[in-house]
């Protein structure tokens, strides 16, 4: 959510970088808004002034032994009236606060002009693409060959966009993740935690799930309403919810592994063939809390901390810097790491990181007390995909295999994999 005082001060700068979003802000309707709730505010503090000093008076009357029954009378009145209009005021500050609900963050200024993905900016790359004297298989004819996806099964369990992961392609995945786990915590720093994966509507509002993406959610109706988790940030990053987080302890650092559950509203066509969009994935989360000051520098470190999973499992990919049309609705900066996939002859997403800055932590009243000024304030929060392990595992079939279907596995997994070096049909 951004800063009320921004719509306040400085309207016009709001309404540019909201059209910078191609997102339609109606200035009339909130400054309509926004007179009745100060004019509304300045009514109810007066009542109340009045209130006090009415009934600073009849204590003095009382004092005195004269009659206060008319000044009773008219504090009653008073008392009346300074309900109704609490009651008005209540009314306009939670349309406000469902107008602000819906506002996307502002972006930092580097973010390029666009509308949509063509217009991402590539920062860097790195790897070299494979050769192979062979037209390369994707994960869904390696999968099949090797009896180890079983995309059928899936539909049979649950339905479409789900998977069976059998056998070595089942442990490979969780050698996938142990490495993240491993690296993220041994050299990158990272404290391990464990979390929910079902999450209250408090805790999807806080991180900006809610109410802008509810269709993307899937929902249990029981009292109260739960919601799977879309990633693991909601859990991770609600653990500073109406928290004051002492000066000290910043910058915070976590990481998740977690299922992810998403119902893909409105993604129906795209991605339908194979794991790159399923309505349940793993994925290893980072998470970091930290001075509004280090935020950036915050932000260049997590996407580093990404980019070395790929560079461990020697996987080429690319840094992109999403556009203002692609970058999402709580983030003000976000880079995008696609991987290399042969069997699509294309780079993909596998991971995102985005700084939020204070958009979050506004949601959630998560701050920290400045030791400066004594004062709590809100702290920065940044989160990333340290990566997705479903398209992990897709990258390193695709790039680690051979004409005859076979998979070899990279080194860094080789402890990970139980003296699985090679991963083949056995018939």
């Amino acid at each position: 959510m951004l800063d009320p005082r921004l719509f306040r001060t400085d309207l016009d700068f709001v309404n540019e970088q909201l059209n910078r979003r191609s997102f339609t802000f109606n200035s009339e309707s909130y400054i309509e808004l926004e007179a009745r709730r100060k004019d509304v505010q300045i009514k109810t503090q007066e009542l109340q002034n009045e209130r006090n000093s009415r009934s600073k008076a009849i204590g003095q009357a009382k004092a005195k032994g004269e009659d206060v029954q008319p000044l009773l009378d008219l504090v009653q009145h008073l008392g009346d009236e300074l309900k109704a209009a609490e009651a008005v005021l209540t009314d306009i500050q939670s349309e406000m606060e469902t107008l602000m609900e819906g506002i996307p963050n502002i972006l930092d200024e580097v973010v390029p002009d666009g509308k949509s993905e063509e217009f991402n900016l590539e920062i860097s790359r790195w790897g070299d693409v494979p050769y192979f004297d062979f037209v390369p298989k994707d994960h869904v004819d390696l999968g099949a060959q090797l009896k180890g996806i079983d995309f059928e099964l899936g539909v049979k369990i649950a339905g479409s966009r789900f998977v069976v992961l059998t056998g070595p392609l089942a442990r490979l995945q969780r050698a996938i993740i142990q490495l993240m786990l491993d690296t993220h915590t041994a050299e990158h720093g990272y404290t391990e935690t464990y979390v929910p994966f079902l999450a209250n509507a408090d805790s999807m509002r806080g991180t900006g799930q809610l109410p802008k993406f509810e269709d993307d959610l899937f929902k249990i109706n029981q009292d109260p309403v739960l919601y799977l988790i879309p990633t693991a940030e909601v859990p991770v990053t609600n653990m500073f919810r109406d928290v004051i987080v002492d000066a000290k302890e910043l910058p915070l650092k976590f990481v998740c592994h977690s299922p992810c559950f998403r119902s893909e509203a409105g993604a129906y066509g795209r991605d339908v063939r194979g794991m790159i969009r399923q309505h349940q994935f793993e994925k290893v989360e980072l998470v970091q809390i930290v001075k509004p000051e280090d935020s950036a520098k915050a932000h260049e470190e997590l996407t580093n901390h990404a980019e070395n999973i790929l560079k461990k499992l020697n996987l080429p990919y690319r840094k992109m810097l999403l556009c203002a049309g692609d970058t999402g609705f709580s983030s003000s900066k976000t880079y995008d790491l696609e991987v290399w996939l042969p069997g699509q002859g294309a780079y993909r997403e596998i991971s995102s990181c985005s700084n939020f800055r204070d958009f979050q932590a506004r949601r959630l009243q998560a701050r920290w007390r400045n030791p400066e000024t004594g004062k709590p304030e809100l702290v920065h929060t940044l989160n990333g995909s340290g990566l997705a392990a479903g398209r992990t595992l897709i990258a390193v079939m695709e790039n680690y295999q051979d004409a005859q279907g076979r998979i070899r596995v990279p080194e860094a997994l080789l402890p990970y994999m139980g003296g699985f070096a090679v991963i083949e049909l056995v018939e």
